[in-house]
């Protein structure tokens, strides 16, 4: 199984052999775009330009807009990075933040002095949030910004599950390319929050087919059961509405603004031009340095190997440049042919490639931070979906009350005498993947078991080859 896992962290212990996935849903009808599984802890920034390709050419061939489709993330893409990705390519976005610092930036320090946009009260956990909406917050190094929302509430514990704790109270924040004109922090928050929601869809999904189930010993054949299995799910959707066909639920998400939306007081944010970037030179003589590492039109670095460099942070400098620090993934680094020219620490390394750039300002312009005059939000914002949840597990239970009859041959058992086993057999988890297979598989001696279903047409079981 090392070619289809690797060692991850799931949050119980480091080392644990995992495989991961990324999946891209369908909001309004849970149905399932795309998979795209991962040894150990996968590839997160990879997967995700992937699903961005494919979410492109769906909407290309459903004839909508790039910007009229909006991708709800969780909070593992909520870093700086990959912000300036989603930015760059179009995408409008709504995520939950996790980079912090950027509490720090004067711009939402003044903010957060001032009252809250909006309050709003989640309907079942009672949690009070006050919303302040920070719009136009540059991305430093780029010409692009992002309206970022902070959400404050009290904490009710010493550390806050989600968010940062600071001087007793819980800041979260959410980041989003909603134009204010159309959607209020509170109709982000709740996007985020309720709506776009999928966290339920993989609940079910896990209970109903247990996708993540170990079925091959190849990366492309689990990958396969993966895409098997959604397969089946959509097609359990599709089939219950044909067969119970249903209008489609139409909800006011966010009533008509009935005031005018007020002036913004960040009519134009300064922009820090910089030049062209600077590499950090080679550790030693015969490695490789910063200039070695080829830069890619999607932001990424490649590195002589071919493996991709992500950016990971962006930092400001005393001297008000900017340093971009780029890192490659572990598991390319661990298998890497070219790792001890590239590293220079041969097999004893623990940690990827890293390459720093350092930007050095130019200039400053003055960009305008709103785009021309937008109409006011005359028109509701309505969630149109389809009630899925109870087509498709009536369609469950009826599977589950079709009756296979499962007949073993009797063969005479042989007694044999226990053999002592030896600690290590003993401690199973210390077994190989080769010895698990070979403890797991069916012995030639073992009995024979014929399978009886019933309500199968004889057209189909014809078709494959079953007896019928």
């Amino acid at each position: 199984m090392d070619s289809v896992c690797a060692p991850g962290y799931l949050g119980r212990k480091r080392g644990e052999v995992v495989r991961t996935r990324t999946t891209l849903l369908f909001a309004h009808t849970q149905q399932w775009l795309g998979t795209y599984g991962g040894a150990g802890n996968g590839d997160s920034r990879g997967e995700l330009l992937r699903a961005l390709e494919t979410l492109a050419s769906i909407l290309k061939r459903w004839q909508f807009p790039l910007d009229h489709a909006i991708l709800r993330l969780d909070g593992q893409y909520g870093d700086f990075a990959v912000v300036v990705d989603l930015a760059s390519s179009g995408h409008c976005y709504v995520t939950r933040g996790k980079d912090y610092g950027l509490l720090d930036l004067p711009a939402i320090q003044a903010r957060l002095a001032q009252p809250p946009d909006q309050v709003t009260t989640h309907p079942e956990t009672g949690t009070c949030r006050a919303l302040f909406d920070c719009p136009d917050i540059p991305l430093t190094g780029t010409e692009l910004t992002m309206r970022s929302i902070v959400a404050t509430h009290p904490a009710t514990e010493k550390s806050a599950p989600v968010g940062v704790t600071r001087d007793g109270i819980v800041y979260e924040l959410f980041f989003t390319a909603l134009p204010q004109v159309a959607f209020t922090p509170a109709d982000v928050a709740g996007l985020y929050l309720h709506r776009g929601a999928f966290e339920t869809v993989l609940s079910d999904e896990d209970t109903e087919q247990d996708p993540d189930r170990w079925v091959s010993h190849t990366p492309s054949g689990q990958e396969f059961w993966q895409i098997l299995s959604q397969w089946m799910w959509n097609l359990r959707l599709e089939l219950g509405h044909r067969f119970s066909p249903t209008p489609m639920r139409t909800t006011t998400f966010a009533p008509a603004r009935e005031e005018p939306l007020p002036a913004s007081v960040h009519d134009h944010v300064p922009s820090v031009m910089y030049g062209p970037p600077e590499w950090a030179q080679p550790a030693r003589k015969g490695t490789f340095g910063g200039a070695d590492f080829e830069p890619q039109a999607d932001g990424t670095l490649r590195c002589p190997a071919g493996h991709p460099l992500y950016a990971q942070e962006r930092r400001r400098e005393q001297d008000d440049s900017l340093r971009v620090v780029y890192a490659a993934r572990i598991a390319d680094c661990r298998q890497c042919p070219l790792r001890e020219q590239c590293q220079g620490h041969g097999k004893d390394t623990k940690h990827p490639r890293r390459v720093s750039a350092v930007l050095r300002p130019i200039g400053t312009c003055l960009s305008s931070a709103l785009s021309p005059p937008q109409p006011e939000a005359s028109s509701p914002v309505l969630w149109g979906d389809w009630g899925r949840c109870q087509t498709r597990r009536a369609f469950t239970s009826l599977l589950r009350t079709q009756t296979v009859t499962i007949t073993p041959s009797v063969s005479p058992s042989v007694r044999t005498d226990p053999v002592p086993l030896t600690r290590s057999q003993r401690a199973h988890w210390r077994m190989s993947w080769a010895q698990r297979l070979a403890r797991n598989a069916a012995k030639p001696s073992g009995p024979s078991v014929q399978i009886h279903l019933f309500g199968i047409p004889s057209t189909f079981a014809i078709s494959v080859g079953l007896a019928a």
